[in-house]
């Protein structure tokens, strides 16, 4: 399936941390980001033995349940995140819990995986995870809502 990230979510880089859609369903999707030394969240972090933050890896599971979100649970058809107005979708409510097992390196192959476990309404709740290789390095459990431009802009 093709999903184009950059017409479903509103991240843009530097903050856009999915590189490619893998497979994607109304129930699941499947993402990979491959970090680069040059990533922002690189930077400083830690000089010498650079990893992906813990706060970095939530984000990334985040995106990916947004686009999951974007593409088969939009209140519009056909959402585009720059042509689509009043919309602001997935945005993160509650993180209800995340554990962090292994570090995350540049160069590393993340699989991302978020499936979405619980949907009232415009809340939906997700279980996510990121792997490499064979090893589970990060899981968590998070709340996404669909909300207005206006809430978001704070109005």
């Amino acid at each position: 399936m093709k999903i184009h990230i950059q017409k479903r979510l509103h991240h843009r880089p530097p903050y856009l941390l999915i590189d490619e859609v893998m497979e994607a369903s109304p129930q699941a999707i499947h993402v990979r980001k491959i970090p680069r030394e040059e990533e922002f969240y690189l930077q400083g972090h830690f000089p010498g033995s650079p990893i992906v933050p813990g706060a970095i890896m939530q984000e990334m599971t985040t995106q990916a349940a947004g686009l999951l979100i974007s593409e088969f649970y939009s209140p519009v058809p056909d959402y585009d995140s720059e042509a689509t107005p009043g919309h602001a979708l997935g945005v993160l409510r509650a993180v209800h819990h995340a554990k962090y097992r292994k570090f995350a390196r540049p160069g590393d192959i993340l699989e991302i995986r978020a499936e979405l476990i619980l949907n009232v309404e415009t809340s939906f709740r997700f279980r996510a995870s990121i792997t490499v290789g064979l090893s589970k390095i990060m899981s968590n459990e998070f709340t996404l809502m669909n909300i207005t431009e206006a809430q978001l802009r704070g109005e």
